[in-house]
């Protein structure tokens, strides 16, 4: 089990919470700022601040960001999300919290997208991943 120790707190500013997930690495910043604008085209249901705080649940912070999207999610933001929801939603198409922070430190390796994509399209019609 991860110690949780969630970096997101009631009564924080937008700025500050980018910054406590971010830790100040750049692909992190670029990544939380397009969450934070984007993410309702994506996820309708989800808007604001849920995938931030489904990303310091699963204790995902700073470089490990920046991998997430870029490592295991090729650079696209509605696989990104579709990853955070299909866990939020239940561990959907195997992405549970040790799955996810494995693909991170093995480079995708043991996350299958397209069986999350699926099991999150067909649990949400109106997700739209092609954002």
């Amino acid at each position: 089990m991860i110690d949780r120790k969630e970096r997101i707190r009631l009564g924080m500013s937008t700025k500050d919470i980018v910054f406590a997930m971010s830790g100040g690495n750049p692909g992190a910043v670029r990544v939380c700022m397009e969450i934070l604008t984007t993410d309702c085209e994506t996820d309708p249901l989800a808007g604001g601040y849920m995938p931030l705080l489904q990303l310091d649940n699963l204790n995902i912070w700073d470089s490990r960001i920046w991998m997430l999207y870029k490592d295991v999610c090729g650079e696209s933001l509605p696989k990104l999300l579709t990853v955070i929801r299909a866990y939020q939603m239940g561990e959907l198409g195997g992405a549970t919290e040790d799955a996810i922070n494995h693909a991170i430190d093995n480079r995708g390796d043991g996350l299958d997208l397209d069986a999350i994509m699926v099991a999150v399209k067909e649990r949400l019609p109106e997700f739209n991943q092609e954002v």
